[in-house]
């Protein structure tokens, strides 16, 4: 019976190591004590539980809700439930920022949900930005391996002095790592967790082909289990004081597990759509810390050639054309 016992531990440890930190046991926090609503009137409304969410976009405006305090560092999660049906050009952002603050340098990790037309998919844009180095864009989009508009799924991005991850449902799906390449273009300054919903017609779909259509309002998204586990900073000290457990957490959650690891390569062979690493029509030169690999480059080389391949754009009179977009390319676990 010992040695049964003394057996069921061991596996019991050897699982949570495969299996890797796990997010959906943070702790979860109300609505009324941890955010404040930024805008959108009527258009944000609290559930009677306290800790569900509905952002509204129709066409008098959008909404969204800001932290109410600051974090240096942490675990920050929510399930979504993004608006089904047409939403081209609809953006729902699930972001951290200190752009009020740091106007001219700020800092920013960003996941962007970017609607569609009917019958195509919504797709996942990842961002970071540090020291107010939005002329360096490093981008990543995909699309995901179920229908986000069907059910609620967890999104999360983990922030370290040293490591930056973005989650799917516990699936690491982008990691960056902080390199001395990278100077101060690694977010380093508090931040606050943001989320909203808004009109991207410009941009969000297919570089702005296809704006909104108010016809098919309002588009709402749904949000519970919301998560800000992290070292909260005095904005007058500037000193950081971690939630119970949050250090241990964030340590063990930046450990990406073997099987992590393998769920994270297959989803972005399978998904991934574009990367600022390989674009070569906007970076003759890959950014220092990018890690280019071969099989990836090739996939993405042959899936746009003219975007991965360092082929020129030409107008259709034949002249090149030279264009910065916010938005490049388009493609289960």
């Amino acid at each position: 019976m010992e040695t049964l016992s003394r057996f069921l531990v061991f596996m019991s440890l050897f699982s949570g190591f495969v299996s890797g930190f796990t997010l959906q046991n943070l702790p979860v926090t109300s609505f009324e004590e941890s955010y404040t609503q930024l805008f959108g009137d009527k258009n944000l409304f609290v559930n009677k539980d306290g800790k569900s969410v509905r952002l509204t976009l129709d066409e008098r405006t959008g909404s969204g809700f800001v932290s109410n305090d600051l974090y240096l560092h942490g675990l920050f999660s929510a399930s979504i439930k993004l608006p089904s049906d047409y939403s081209a050009g609809v953006v729902v952002a699930f972001y951290m920022s200190n752009g009020d603050m740091y106007e001219k340098n700020h800092d920013e990790i960003d996941f962007e949900f970017l609607g569609n037309i009917r019958g195509k998919e919504w797709r996942i844009q990842t961002n970071i930005y540090g020291n107010g180095s939005t002329h360096l864009g490093r981008e990543e989009r995909s699309n995901l391996w179920f229908d986000p508009t069907e059910d609620y799924h967890q999104y999360s991005i983990l922030w370290s002095d040293s490591h930056i991850i973005f989650f799917v449902d516990n699936v690491p799906i982008r990691e960056v790592k902080r390199t001395a390449s990278m100077g101060g273009h690694f977010p380093s300054k508090p931040m606050s967790l943001y989320t909203t919903i808004w009109d991207g017609s410009k941009w969000a779909t297919n570089g702005g082909k296809y704006g909104v259509n108010y016809k098919y309002a309002p588009y709402v998204a749904q949000l519970t289990d919301l998560v800000l586990h992290g070292c909260a900073v005095d904005p007058i000290e500037q000193f950081p004081k971690c939630d119970d457990g949050a250090d241990e957490d964030i340590r063990a959650a930046q450990e990406i597990s073997p099987s992590q690891r393998v769920k994270m390569g297959v989803f972005r062979r399978k998904h991934m759509t574009y990367s600022y690493c390989y674009d070569r029509n906007r970076y003759k030169v890959a950014l220092p810390e990018c890690v280019v690999i071969p099989a990836e480059a090739q996939r993405l080389r042959v899936h746009d050639p003219v975007t991965f391949g360092g082929i020129p754009r030409r107008h259709r009179n034949g002249k090149h054309r030279s264009r910065r977009s916010r938005v490049v390319g388009t493609e289960s676990i």
